[in-house]
């Protein structure tokens, strides 16, 4: 066999070599497949008018454990939930209610009376670590929706023990400091109101 020969025939090798390897990547291997896209109707049933002022936001983490059955057996009738939970949490005013009168001939704008500081809005997420349930048992989607609202509800808790209410009433006080300084500036006296018997606490 000359030289030319053996080298048609390697060629010829080569390309039903790679032929064949295309024809059973294209034929035989399984394609990924698209994941099916969820359908969704969004439909908005109620606007509400609010205003609300939200002065001071804080960042929330906690681990939350769950276990309804601890005694014996509980291999069998056990469930477990151990999940991170982080929130943020929003602490401002409620100022719906909130009345602004302007006396001109005495230059003087009146405001209040301002309600108490309070958490506006907890938005948060969960992601579970470990869900592990006994032989009989299994967690229903009623069940993770309660441990989903105890977790937000302890975030809450936690919330306000801590000073985010006293931090949310610092920085109305920061915002009525500028307002009082503007007004001043143009002639103008702001008192603020913060009890219902109209004592001025702010702006005097």
């Amino acid at each position: 066999m000359t030289l030319s020969r053996l080298w048609l025939y390697g060629l010829f090798l080569a390309l039903a070599f790679l032929g064949g390897g295309w024809a059973t990547y294209r034929f035989f291997v399984p394609k990924p497949t698209e994941r099916p896209k969820g359908e969704a109707s969004v439909l908005l049933e109620k606007v509400r008018e609010v205003l609300k002022l939200t002065t001071v936001e804080g960042e929330f983490s906690e681990v939350y454990g769950y276990n309804e059955y601890s005694g014996a057996f509980s291999w069998l009738w056990d469930k477990k939930a151990l999940l991170r939970v982080q929130a943020t949490v929003a602490a401002g005013y409620d100022l719906s209610n909130v009345q602004m009168q302007a006396d001109s001939a005495a230059r003087v704008l009146r405001i209040g009376p301002l309600p108490k500081p309070q958490i506006l809005s907890v938005d948060h997420t969960v992601d579970y670590y470990d869900v592990s349930t006994g032989l009989f048992q299994s967690f229903s989607p009623q069940d993770l929706t309660w441990i989903n609202q105890q977790a937000k509800k302890n975030i809450l808790e936690k919330a306000k023990e801590s000073d985010l209410l006293q931090r949310a009433e610092v920085q109305m006080d920061k915002m009525f400091d500028l307002i009082r300084f503007v007004a001043e500036a143009a002639g103008w006296q702001v008192v603020v109101l913060r009890q219902p018997d109209g004592t001025p606490s702010v702006g005097r």
